[in-house]
């Protein structure tokens, strides 16, 4: 689940608070032991698993209050509870956006269709930890440049995964996402960003998906990050409907949102929110 605006932001939850920004040192980032690594990368797994089983069910004429419930009821059937349900009122298991819509969709009864991007963004919360993970998929057949825009943002994701090294700036994950972004000339969202996840869905440090390379903190080994790219076919402009959560673009072009947590250390980088066989859901 996306975070709200870097620096002083408006979080989704309507809340004005202060957070870290890719330019400031951190505040606090609670950095992550192996053993807490590993029961996220449980969390993860039952993310990664509920996700590809909505990729399975998502099709024409499903409901997307269908999709939420059969999401809330395979995680619980794993032990877990959905992270989203009631988290600062938030009525769903899912955030569902369709279409023109970028994220923070309330699941309603509104039937699938051909032609629609539907993006699905997923939180499980087990034994304390979060995991928290999106994917965008297409009812087929959709338009080219549909499918383009799709495939860039997870490229645009796998991008923002790579520049995630111990002792690389925070910046760089964002000018990795954007620099993708950019070469097709889609919109990066600016208003809603990546974050730390831990305990707590929202943790620091925020990482925005647009800045400049060498900027920003150093990345230490156990920071633990849910990297969201949100990439309009459009331009970068957005706002938040009546609903005060379902946030759309401005000019009615569709938008996509991957998402996948993360853990980086000394080894390498880890995807927390793979499916339990370590597949991508």
């Amino acid at each position: 689940m996306a975070s709200g605006r870097p620096q002083r932001l408006i979080c989704a939850c309507g809340r004005s608070e202060q957070r870290l920004i890719a330019g400031m040192e951190p505040v606090l980032v609670h950095r992550k032991s192996e053993a807490q690594i590993k029961k996220m990368r449980e969390a993860g797994a039952v993310v990664g698993d509920t996700l590809r089983m909505l990729r399975g069910m998502a099709a024409e004429g499903v409901t997307l209050r269908e999709l939420d419930k059969a999401a809330e009821a395979f995680i619980r059937a794993r032990g877990g509870k959905p992270t989203f349900k009631g988290y600062h009122g938030f009525p769903a298991s899912l955030c569902l956006s369709l279409n023109h819509e970028v994220v923070h969709g309330i699941p309603n009864s509104r039937k699938l269709k051909q032609g629609d991007l539907l993006s699905i963004d997923c939180g499980c919360t087990l034994d304390e930890w979060v995991g928290d993970a999106a994917i965008t998929l297409l009812i087929e057949p959709v338009a080219a440049e549909v499918r383009q825009l799709v495939e860039a943002t997870y490229r645009s994701l796998d991008a923002g995964i790579a520049a995630a090294k111990v002792g690389a700036r925070l910046g760089d994950i964002g000018a990795a996402v954007e620099a993708v972004a950019n070469l097709h000339g889609y919109g990066v969202v600016r208003e809603y960003c990546g974050h730390g996840v831990g305990k707590a869905l929202h943790e620091d440090p925020q990482v925005p998906n647009y800045g400049t390379a060498g900027s920003g903190p150093r990345i230490q080994s156990g920071w633990c990050l849910a990297l969201e790219p949100m990439i309009n076919l459009g331009g970068e402009a957005v706002h938040t409907l009546g609903d005060g959560w379902t946030v759309v673009t401005n000019d009615g072009k569709v938008s996509a949102h991957v998402e996948h947590s993360i853990a980086i250390t000394d080894a390498g980088v880890q995807i927390l929110t793979l499916c339990s066989d370590g597949s991508r859901p």
